[in-house]
């Protein structure tokens, strides 16, 4: 796959990680494919220097780190995609894959939840359904003697 006619992976509209940066690996995958599964290396790894990619400002940088620390290792994140029979496929997952999980990294967080009340006829009627129900419970009971 040739950078000529893919300049880089899109992530979102203002961030497009550059092909030099993302290094591919390739080994023997696991999984459907008979005879051909013992001599195709179909299974891709595409690795990520996260810590020193150019295009990522500070924010980003930081944001990354943070929310995919239990993926990226030594600031460097790896993804692997094995799942079709086919090198070229697997290729295309794993950017896929990765475009996915750095755009909900770099999504902004969302706003707190602001704290509210039951408004007074919520607890009212709350209040009326608890007395409803331990009258009904109650009359079930056998009488006192």
């Amino acid at each position: 796959m040739p950078a000529a006619h893919r300049p880089g992976l899109r992530v979102d509209a203002r961030l497009t990680i550059p092909e030099a940066e993302l290094t591919w690996r390739f080994s023997r995958s696991s999984g459907p494919g008979g005879q051909g599964v013992n001599t195709t290396d179909s299974r891709a790894e595409l690795v990520w220097d996260v810590a020193t990619s150019s295009v990522l400002s500070p924010l980003q940088r930081e944001r990354i780190l943070e929310r995919l620390s239990g993926r990226v290792v030594d600031g460097v994140l790896t993804i692997t995609a094995s799942e079709h029979r086919a090198q070229l496929r697997n290729r295309n997952a794993a950017r896929a894959r990765l475009a996915a999980v750095v755009a909900e990294a770099l999504r902004p967080p969302s706003p707190s939840r602001r704290p509210t009340r039951p408004s007074r006829g919520a607890e009212e009627r709350r209040l009326k359904a608890k007395k409803r129900r331990t009258d009904v419970k109650r009359l079930r009971r056998p009488p006192d003697d």
